[in-house]
């Protein structure tokens, strides 16, 4: 008989969702080929959404929780990873279609794994997690279509979230110019200053109504909010700029024209985390293991136990969050 363990399970009952921790055994697992013991997950935006049932994320339950997560590999019916193997994995349709980070173990399909960088631990690699691999897809999709240090201003909204404080490390460290959207401007200064931030506006600056066109200010920009703030954003971007977009904290709607696009070649890249391929993955992975300042990121996590998303998840969903929170699944 296997010993029980901890997992966070969405469920839904009478069109109701719901969230608790519960005791599961090897046996519930899903039939996947790798079998991780799992030491860290984080709370994420879509995490908030998925566990309070704001939007539905889950498409089938009960679900585990948690779209990512690190952990040593137990066995593999896989000849590519075998026991005592690091890995983690960043979406794939975890907590979505597939059982997510939420537990104490979990069974995954190879194909999912990416081997965590000798430069990180495995706290270390979920406090970066989906939201930091995110932030790193954004600026390598810059740098991909040519947006150069040298050719002006780099803004990122949604500044003291979890991609945003990443990409903004990021950036800097890249010798990008690099101004900070956030509504908590006055708390929010000394750790986005600490990242390398040059210039912190306030968010209502971008969270309004924009015009169709407004003055050329940015190169670039990595957008976590969508809407109005990303609306602003085009408008003011730069000739053949390009903008990634990669969240939806304001909300999924985007009122713009086409005015950016045919007057001034404004490109606007879609970045999604959840499905994009091994190879962009891994990449993002060592370009982090490269570029992550470890100090600079033991000032942007905390760690809670899996006893706390519940409130976590409602936390980051009202704004209340600064940074990233890894959570240990064990504790």
């Amino acid at each position: 008989m296997t010993t029980p363990f901890n997992a966070l399970i969405i469920d839904k009952i009478d069109k109701q969702v719901s969230a608790s921790i519960k005791q599961i055994s090897l046996a519930d697992l899903p039939d996947e080929e790798v079998l991780v013991d799992v030491a860290y997950s984080t709370v994420n935006y879509k995490d908030g959404l998925a566990t309070t049932g704001t939007l539905p994320i889950c498409r089938k339950f009960p679900m585990v929780g948690g779209i990512d997560l690190a952990g040593t590999v137990v066995e593999s019916k896989n000849p590519a990873f075998k026991a005592g193997d690091r890995v983690l994995v960043n979406g794939f349709g975890l907590s979505e279609s597939y059982w997510g980070g939420y537990a104490q173990k979990q069974k995954l399909k190879a194909e999912w794994l990416v081997r965590v960088p000798e430069a990180f631990s495995l706290e270390e690699a979920m406090a970066i997690g989906t939201a930091g691999y995110t932030a790193m897809l954004c600026v390598l999709a810059l740098q991909d279509w040519g947006v150069k240090p040298d050719d002006g201003p780099i803004v990122v909204t949604g500044a003291a979230g979890g991609v945003g404080t990443v990409a903004i490390m990021l950036l800097a460290k890249l010798g990008y110019e690099v101004t900070a959207s956030t509504g908590r401007v006055d708390e929010a200064r000394p750790l986005l200053e600490a990242l390398g931030a040059k210039h912190i506006i306030a968010r209502d600056q971008l969270a309004r109504d924009p015009g169709p066109l407004e003055a050329e200010t940015w190169a670039g920009a990595v957008d976590t909010v969508g809407d109005n703030t990303l609306a602003s954003v085009l408008a003011q971007t730069r000739y053949e700029g390009m903008v990634t977009a990669c969240g939806l904290a304001g909300s999924i709607n985007l009122p713009t024209t086409v005015m950016p696009f045919i007057l001034r070649g404004v490109t606007l890249r879609g970045i999604d985390s959840v499905m994009a391929p091994l190879e962009r993955r891994q990449r993002a992975w060592d370009s982090l293991a490269e570029l992550v300042n470890l100090d600079l990121l033991r000032q942007i996590y905390s760690v809670e136990p899996l006893s706390k998303v519940l409130t976590l998840a409602r936390d980051i969903l009202a704004g209340k969050i600064k940074g990233r929170v890894v959570i240990d699944v064990n504790a």
